[in-house]
């Protein structure tokens, strides 16, 4: 049975400043903000959330099956997909639209500053979740706003569990809509500033929106994270990454794990250990999908971090 990824495909075009933000935005100018940032390095990757969770799927041995729009400009990336055998069966071109497009700089202390346009991806919800079959779990991922609503309400009324990650999405929604989301939801997913907003738009805590759903996990990069189920409090430690090169794409990398784990029937402490150390095999390298362990050297670093063994 497969994991339904619903998200967007993108090309991340990456630069980095060598140097910090902070030093040269003046707060009491913020409401006159006018910039420029020298970028002497700059690079163009395959990414987006869709992309970047089934890349870090498919290495764990998952089986994952990506639901998307894209543009006229998608060829590159959809060779890149069938060679590496995951399934592209309901990535939608749509005629005369780029492929969504990330410009993403990131400075030394690893802050990001990101443009990001739409394109295709505004055309999501012209998929649908009842096409696609042998379906056993689905992650809404940031996606078109109409899109995430379909398919949402698409799984729920299908029986097929479901992760809510609205990420990046979240400015889209009002606090209503984002309980609508979570009411439907199995379990959901945000980093400490997604939660925080989420917390402000909806007027709940974090123990409140756990009540709503099984599990929800929350992130803090290098502080590790939680996971609110069953009425406890598991932490989940960061593991040491080997180097800090590139955070983007790191948390799409931790959501593969999650999926995995639950997919496969992984109690919560297990299941954020390997997300844990999905995030920081990604770090170790440039891009969202250029890291490539194979199934064994995972494993093998799993038992390293954590003294216990798995298997995938």
């Amino acid at each position: 049975m497969q994991t339904l990824i619903c998200g967007s495909l993108a090309f991340d075009t990456i630069m980095v400043f060598p140097d910090h933000f902070e030093r040269h935005i003046l707060p009491e100018k913020i409401h006159m903000l006018n910039v420029a940032f020298l970028v002497p390095e700059m690079r163009r990757e395959f990414g987006g959330t869709a992309g970047n969770i089934a890349y870090n799927l498919n290495l764990l041995g998952g089986e994952p099956l990506i639901m998307a729009t894209v543009g006229d400009d998608f060829g590159a990336y959809a060779e890149r997909l069938a060679a590496l055998g995951i399934k592209a069966d309901h990535v939608r071109r749509i005629p005369g639209s780029y492929t969504a497009q990330a410009f993403i700089t990131t400075d030394l202390s690893d802050n990001q500053i990101t443009a990001f346009h739409p394109g295709a991806m505004n055309h999501s919800h012209e998929n649908s979740v009842t096409d696609a079959r042998d379906v056993a779990l689905a992650i809404i991922a940031p996606d078109g706003r109409d899109g995430m609503f379909r398919h949402a309400q698409e799984l729920h009324e299908a029986g097929i569990p479901f992760l809510f990650d609205p990420g990046q999405g979240l400015p889209m929604f009002d606090g209503e809509e984002l309980m609508h989301f979570i009411r439907m939801a199995d379990w959901l997913a945000a980093n400490d500033y997604e939660a925080q907003l989420m917390q402000e738009k909806t007027g709940r805590t974090m123990e409140a929106l756990a009540r709503e759903v099984k599990a929800l996990v929350l992130t803090r990069g290098g502080a590790g994270s939680t996971i609110y189920a069953d009425d406890q409090c598991y932490d989940i430690p960061c593991v040491a990454a080997d180097a800090v090169v590139d955070p983007t794409g790191c948390g799409d990398a931790y959501r593969a794990g999650l999926v995995y784990g639950i997919r496969h029937g992984w109690d919560w402490q297990q299941t954020g250990q390997l997300a844990s150390l999905m995030g920081a095999i990604k770090i170790t390298s440039r891009g969202g999908q250029n890291h490539a362990p194979t199934k064994t050297e995972i494993m093998q670093r799993y038992s390293k971090a954590f003294g216990s063994e798995i298997i995938l």
